[in-house]
């Protein structure tokens, strides 16, 4: 069963949970199960690898601290081996984790302790980034925001390249764009964007930025290192262009 094969007959989505706290691993099976998705779970890297290659699993929920080895490696060759959305949680308060889990690419995020109705919400938004489900009709004008040959539809929070076509943006990579194209032709500081973005962090905040816009110019840009549209103002912050200069 892959993922192209359950997008087309709309079966449950296979979640696997990879957790090395039993406890945790029920609780999440029981809150996946009611939810409407198929849960598998993973006691660790051995399990997750047993389940195939390619895993018959649409998302995988990632714990960074698991026991003898790191969630982050794992994540690292799920995201070198496989087009399979990633989220992470762990329940250490260590800002850094964050960021090393943005470079690892994966889609979302979420600390524990955390809210049950939360993380199946950002479940259910990462796999409809990946087209799990969803039943897209056309965008209305006034849905969307267009730049260079790119479209970023604001009623599905996608963007669309000039064909079309998905461009999967994490969560945070999406709320980023999102901001930046509702204002542009103007500088927009760190602190304004770290504001909306509802970070509450005190440590590594330039990093985060950092991380976020180098993904994102990898996406929107035909020339990363020469970008068009996501400029930078040297001291200021970020400028957003619609249209090439």
């Amino acid at each position: 069963m892959t993922f192209e094969n359950q997008t087309q007959d709309q079966s449950p989505p296979v979640i696997a949970i990879v957790d090395d706290d039993q406890e945790v691993r029920e609780t999440l099976c029981e809150l996946l199960s009611s939810s409407g998705f198929t849960p598998i779970a993973c006691e660790g890297s051995a399990d997750f690898n047993a389940l195939g290659a390619p895993p018959a699993v649409d998302l995988a929920i990632i714990d960074l601290r698991l026991r003898g080895e790191s969630g982050l490696d794992l994540a690292v060759q799920i995201g070198a081996r496989y087009a399979l959305p990633i989220v992470m949680l762990t329940g250490v308060g260590d800002e850094i984790d964050k960021i090393i889990g943005l470079e690892t690419g994966a889609d979302d995020y979420l600390m524990k302790p955390f809210n049950p109705r939360e993380l199946v919400a950002r479940i259910r938004s990462v796999l409809r980034r990946y087209g799990h489900g969803v039943n897209r009709a056309p965008s209305l004008p006034e849905h969307t925001i267009t730049f260079g040959r790119k479209q970023l539809d604001l009623q599905s929070r996608i963007l669309l390249d000039h064909a079309g076509d998905e461009i999967p943006l994490t969560n945070g990579e999406y709320r980023l764009l999102e901001y930046l194209a509702r204002n542009p032709s103007r500088v927009i500081s760190r602190p304004e964007l770290l504001s909306e973005l509802g970070s509450d962090m005190e440590r590594y905040v330039d990093r985060t930025i950092d991380v976020l816009i180098l993904r994102l110019r990898r996406k929107i840009e035909d020339t990363p290192s020469k970008p068009v549209h996501l400029q930078t103002r040297r001291s200021q912050g970020y400028f957003f262009q619609l249209e090439a200069g």
